[in-house]
């Protein structure tokens, strides 16, 4: 069945970096958009970043410049680059992939604070 398993989220200083990982498995990883969302406590969850199987990237206005979206299609996983965090960007951090209505990873907290 299809599993995504998020890791790196992690406690970090304002202007700090983390890399979020998430390995993909029971499904044809290299033919699938894969997005990461995020949602903060009282807050909707939102799309942070897309990468399409062609490699094309799209990212939340808020995140441009900042967070960089990357796939490795022979290990079957995407990646988050996140730089020069912010509090706000403190939230759980979701992978997903095949639609809104798709697959979601468990999640991984990112807290940003000092």
């Amino acid at each position: 069945q299809v599993q995504l398993v998020e890791s790196g989220g992690g406690l970090v200083q304002p202007g700090g970096s983390l890399r979020l990982n998430c390995a993909a498995s029971g499904f044809t990883f290299s033919f699938y958009v894969m997005n990461w969302y995020r949602q903060a406590p009282g807050m909707q969850r939102e799309l942070v970043a897309t990468i399409t199987n062609g490699g094309r990237t799209n990212y939340l206005d808020s995140v441009k410049g900042r967070f960089t979206i990357s796939r490795d299609d022979a290990r079957n996983t995407v990646y988050l680059q996140m730089n020069n965090l912010k509090p706000e960007d403190t939230a759980v951090y979701y992978c997903n992939t095949h639609g809104d209505g798709g697959y979601w990873g468990q999640g991984t907290q990112v807290t940003v604070s000092s």
